[in-house]
Parts: C-alpha cells; structure tokens; sequence
C-alpha cells in the first residue's frame, strides 16, 4: 500500500475484457466474442462492440486501442490527458462526497453491493473469461466484493476516534479521523474484482472514492467521478505512482514493479503429528487453485521428514485425479493460465528447478490442449536455499522439502524475501502458538491446519518485507484510507499546561 492521501478512486483495471472502438466492416465485427451466441451474457452487462475505456462522470478514452482482434474484447487504453482529466474531476468530486456523513456514504455502498447481487453470475463469467480461473472462483470473487460492501455498510457507522482521557482540567482530547483525499487503485490480474474491492467499498465510507457501479452514484445524484476509471497500460500506473494529487496509492502486483506492495512465494509445512487428512487437500487446493496463480498461491510445503514421503505419495495421486478443462464447466477444478508468457515463465521455472537439482515427480509440462494449459506440478530434492524456490513463478508449481526440527522449518520459512501467506499443521498447541509468536512466521497471514488460500474479508488482508505493510479489507485496514488528528479543546476559563508547566 503507496500513501500518497482522502478518499476519490482512480482505478487503473489492467487487461479488462471490454471492446474497443474500431472502425471495421461488418464481417469482422462478427467475429468479435459479443457477437457469438455463447458469448451474448455479455450485453448482459451492458457491453457492445464499441466501449470506452475511460470513465470520469461520463465514458470516453482516446487512447489506443489494444487486444486480439476475434479473440478479446478489449479497451482503448487511456492517454496521459485521460488521466489528468480524470484526476481533476476526481478531486472535485471528492469535495461533495467527504461532506456526506459516513452512515450516508455506507447506504450508497449498500446500493452498488445490491447491484453486483443482481448481476453476479454474468459477472463472475465476465472474470472467469477475463482471467482463466473456474466460473465458481469467478462467481466466488465477485461475492467477494459483495462481503465487503456488506461489511462496509456496518463499518461507516463505527469508524472514528476514541475520547481520551486529558491530564488537564477542563480539557478533552479526541482522535478525529478524516478521509485521506484521492485514492488511487491498481488491480491485478488474477483478483481484478476482488482486489478492486477491498480498497473501493472502504476507501468509500471513509469519504473516498472508485468505481463500479455509476448508475447507483447517477440515481443518487452524486458525481460519478467519485468513482473514476483509467483502463491503462504501465504508463498510466507509473504517472499515479508519481502523481502528488494522490494521495494513497493502493498496488498489487509483482515485487519488482510494486516495490512495496507483491506477489509472493507463499510457505506450507506439516509436523509428525499433522493430520494428513487436512495436509492433503489443503496442499491441493493452495497449490493449484486458480492454476497457481493466486497471491495466496502455496509454493513451498515443508514436511517432517517422518511424513514426507507419503505426502508426496498422497498429493501424486491426488493430482492426478484433477478435472481439468473449461473453467465454465461446473465439474473442472483447474483452468488454463492467464497469458502464454505465464506458460514461458511456468516452463522456465521447472528447468530451473531441474538444473539445481530438483526432481519432476508430478507434471511439468504444457498440456496437449487449446489454451494455455499446463500440467500442475510438483518438484523435490531442491535445497531450501535454492534460487528458484526463492523466486515468484506465479504457476502451479509446487516444491517440497524435508526438515527434522521445528527451529529449522521455521527459519526456512522466514529466510524469503517475500512473506504474505503461511500455514503450519500440527496438533501440538505449544508449538501453534510458538509459531504465531515473535519468533515463528514473520508473515502477514499466518494459519494453522488450514490452506494458504482462502482468507475471510473480517481481517486484515496484506504482507510483510517484500510484500509490503499495507493492509486491505477487514479489521482496521480502514484506518488506511483516512488521517489522523489529535485534538485538544478547551472547555474552561483556565490555561493549565501539559506535563505539569508554569510558564508565566
């Protein structure tokens, strides 16, 4: 999470799946996917052979337009004077929202959660279209968003300041929050609704702002800015990191692109006493979930050595028992990646790994299929230090190791760079509460005897190192999207000074 400050959203969607204007004949506009019969959901949600990729109060976007012609339906990406554009309105918007009392700006977020309610299994196929991942991970993500807005409505009228007890007679010292000002919002590919999410539905009763829904901004009469989007490439991301007009920048992406805020190598591993039961599946589903491709992914499981070689022997066979096909088809558990540079990057790891002497014993190849398939994938006999094990191959790659002793696996398990997600299953409650301790793992997510994956909106969603120290979604994350005052009135006719001073 960049502060950069109070609360109007620009939204940067990168690679969103809407069409472009594109002045072709008849023939090939057919060919375009909203003009198929699978494919008609699509209008839907309003889309049409021609849509804008800009949204400020009003649609437009003069940049260029990008995509597959046949085969996405994209938009044209902004230009810089989109941007700017859109930050001025965005600014002004925001003077009208912040006026609005919080319980206020919660009913309007009651509104959009209603909205996406309505829409959101053609919603959840427009991602599941847009990304790869299966229609119940694409239905479950725009849910997702739905949550928070629940969440956010009971939150608006809860957030603010404690009175304090003041030292001086006469006097009161109150916490006052206010809304930090514009928010800028840079989603990711694998999550581009529910990390969108996160940030809008808070950032907005904190007097901030986004978009998704404009009707119900329109239908309440409040400025649509206040709810802004840039469809835009790293040109777009990189003038709103370096933009001063805003002032918190919310980024999930690579480390070496966010910098602050990344995609991480997420830690797994099982003690003698672990029931593998629960090991089994849950390495399953944080390994090759979403093909690998969740934030929260699962890339190292540490077993005891007493158990290792029959996990391996479990998750083999459980692997090879994966539905895999079209991520619509309600029976397929494991979808294609997102691009055929993921499947370059996918093949690029699994040779790596080989060369530092891991060994295949599941997958590791692309699959004989249309699409960008690949097999999901498990290696051993790596050291734990290996560069490869160290570095995000985002892919449904999964290395696994032995250890002999807890102070070992714990200091593997800190020794990344990188620490968003981690699970320990044991049944041993000294060592469960050694490993959330100051000692275990120094994650921003630490579980126990449950996957990686899967965290619920009610707490703090975020990382520590590499991945970052903001935090999104539940608990106080909100305090994110606001600024603090301390305030001291006061209320007597006297003028007694802190820390017991005479100054007279």
């Amino acid at each position: 999470m960049w502060r950069a400050s109070g609360q109007l959203f620009v939204h940067v969607a990168r690679k969103r799946i809407l069409s472009g204007p594109w002045d072709r004949p008849a023939a090939f506009m057919s060919t375009l996917l909203i003009n198929q019969p699978q494919y008609a959901w699509l209008k839907e949600l309003g889309l049409r052979e021609e849509n804008e990729g800009v949204y400020n109060g009003s649609w437009g976007g003069r940049g260029e337009v990008c995509g597959r012609p046949g085969k996405s339906l994209l938009p044209p990406l902004a230009s810089a004077a989109d941007y700017e554009e859109t930050v001025k309105k965005a600014r002004e918007a925001w003077r009208i929202w912040a006026d609005i009392p919080a319980p206020k700006r919660g009913e309007i977020v009651r509104q959009i959660g209603d909205a996406l309610r309505e829409k959101i299994q053609v919603l959840g196929s427009l991602v599941s279209l847009e990304m790869g991942k299966i229609l119940v991970e694409g239905v479950g993500e725009v849910q997702e968003y739905v949550d928070i807005c629940d969440y956010a409505v009971g939150l608006s009228r809860m957030i603010g300041g404690p009175i304090l007890p003041s030292e001086r007679p006469g006097h009161a010292l109150i916490e006052q929050w206010n809304p930090v000002g514009l928010v800028g919002i840079i989603t990711a590919f694998n999550f581009p609704v529910a990390v969108y999410g996160w940030n809008n539905a808070i950032a907005m009763i904190c007097g901030n702002a986004c978009i998704t829904e404009s009707i119900v901004l329109e239908d309440n009469k409040l400025p649509g800015a206040i709810c802004s989007l840039t469809c835009g490439g790293a040109d777009i991301g990189t003038a709103m990191a370096k933009d001063e007009q805003v002032n918190l920048l919310s980024f999930t992406g690579s480390t070496q692109v966010g910098k602050q805020v990344a995609l991480m190598v997420q830690e797994r591993f099982a003690f003698e006493d672990a029931d593998l039961s629960l090991v089994v599946p849950s390495a399953l589903f944080a390994a090759v979930g979403t093909a690998g491709q969740r934030c929260t992914t699962a890339r190292r499981l540490f077993l005891h050595e007493s158990i290792h070689d029959e996990v391996v022997n479990r998750l083999t066979k459980a692997y090879a028992q994966i539905r895999v096909g079209n991520p619509w088809d309600a029976n397929v558990l494991y979808g294609p990646l997102h691009t055929k540079q993921a499947v370059s990057m996918f093949l690029g790891a699994v040779e790596e790994a080989k060369k530092e002497g891991g060994t295949v014993v599941y997958g590791g190849k692309v699959m004989d299929r249309p699409g960008n398939y690949v097999e999901p994938t498990i290696v051993t006999g790596l050291d734990h230090s290996a560069s490869i094990v160290h570095t995000e191959t985002f892919a449904p790659i999964l290395y696994v190791f032995k250890f002999k002793n807890e102070d070992e696996v714990f200091a593997w398990n800190n020794e990344v760079k990188q620490g968003l997600s981690s699970s320990i299953f044991t049944k041993d409650l000294g060592r469960i509460f050694r490993w959330l301790g100051p000692k275990g793992s120094d994650c921003g997510i630490v579980n126990v005897n449950i996957p990686t994956s899967g965290a619920e909106i009610g707490g703090a969603f975020g990382g520590e190192k590499h991945t970052g120290g903001g935090r999104e979604s539940g608990s106080d994350a909100w305090k994110q999207y606001m600024r603090r005052s301390t305030c001291t009135i006061n209320y007597s006719k006297d003028l007694p000074l802190a820390q017991g001073i005479k100054f007279q």
